[in-house]
């Protein structure tokens, strides 16, 4: 009798819809207000590369004034191997409430060109924080190179290419990508030597063990400045730098056209709440007008950029035109890794 009464058997789904939509209202309000006091713990920034590194330095610098406008500490981990491309990976797949973001610079868009299996799509799996500054790179040598300015360094490296090792911070590293280029412009292939990071290979470089390293000003400034550990061949920017108005430009020297500079820019997985990608990039924009960032940041002869990349658009824009133009560089090279 029961089971033939329709009335009846509405009756329990009726009461489970009543049910669930009472723990709708009670869940809707709950979720929004923890949406709203985020952060609500640290925050971790991950860095792709080795601590004391040039994007490294980047993170450390930021993270404290960033920390002060969201109210909370950001945390720099280094997520360090296979070319840099570990980081943004782990960040891909975290879970998108804000909680763990991604500096990455320019390897962001060379990894596509670079790497035949990817574990993650740049501009599919990211949501964009904002551009932080632009860097250049520096041409150093060992202080005992048997060279003395950029002529010789270039007669001395095309006579002994085969004896002349050139470091760079991995695969995937700014200093491979600078070097990369350098070889290829004067027309000879050397001997690359792969750190696991750019401290490791400045350390072997000032103690003798590799010859060459083109690295960002971030991380070279202080070795340039102190004189006595490094032998300096001129930055990799068309114009000088103020803080180091002496020392030439590769172009200027004879090598046309050469023109590199490392960008960064902060990444959070995709899906994360607007509301949060909000409060990160004021607190981006915040950290980048601190004195002493910006005080920080003229020593190592890295410029800000301008307020218009200090954004998403700004930041997704970049990166799409970084990758069509270094994809084209990396293919014409030859250069691929597994």
């Amino acid at each position: 009798m029961n089971a033939s009464n329709p009335a009846r058997q509405r009756r329990p789904l009726r009461l489970a819809a009543a049910a669930a939509l009472a723990i709708g209202l009670v869940a809707a309000p709950w979720s929004a207000s923890a949406q709203g006091a985020w952060p609500d713990k640290p925050i971790v920034m991950v860095v792709p590369y080795s601590a004391g590194g040039p994007t490294d330095v980047v993170a450390r610098m930021l993270a404290v004034p960033m920390g002060k406008s969201l109210g909370q500490t950001v945390v720099v981990e280094n997520t360090v191997g296979a070319g840099g491309t570990i980081a943004p990976t782990r960040v891909a797949k975290a879970a998108p409430n804000g909680n763990t973001i991604l500096i990455h610079h320019m390897g962001m868009a060379t990894a596509p060109a670079l790497y035949k299996k990817l574990n993650y799509d740049p501009l599919k799996d990211f949501e964009y924080i904002g551009q932080v500054m632009d860097v250049p790179m520096t041409l150093l040598s060992r202080k005992d190179f048997p060279a003395n300015n950029f002529q010789e360094l270039l007669t001395y490296v095309k006579a002994n290419r085969d004896k002349v090792s050139l470091a760079n911070a991995g695969i995937g590293a700014v200093s491979q990508l600078c070097g990369m280029l350098f070889a290829h412009q004067i027309g000879v292939q050397l001997t690359t030597v792969p750190y696991k990071g750019a401290g490791p290979a400045l350390n072997d470089l000032m103690g003798g063990q590799v010859d060459l390293l083109c690295d960002q000003t971030t991380q070279t400034a202080p070795v340039i400045k102190d004189g006595t550990r490094v032998k300096v061949f001129g930055v990799t920017t068309p114009k000088r730098l103020s803080s180091m108005p002496n020392l030439p430009t590769l172009d200027e020297q004879g090598l046309k056209g050469f023109d590199v500079k490392v960008w960064h820019g902060i990444y959070a997985p995709k899906g994360t709440p607007p509301a949060v990608l909000e409060k990160l990039n004021v607190a981006l924009r915040a950290a980048l007008q601190d004195d002493m960032v910006k005080q920080r940041l003229a020593e190592l002869s890295s410029e800000i950029v301008p307020l218009d990349k200090q954004t998403p658009e700004g930041l997704r824009t970049h990166l799409v035109a970084e990758i069509d133009k270094w994809g084209k560089v990396i293919k014409a090279a030859g250069v691929q890794a597994d």
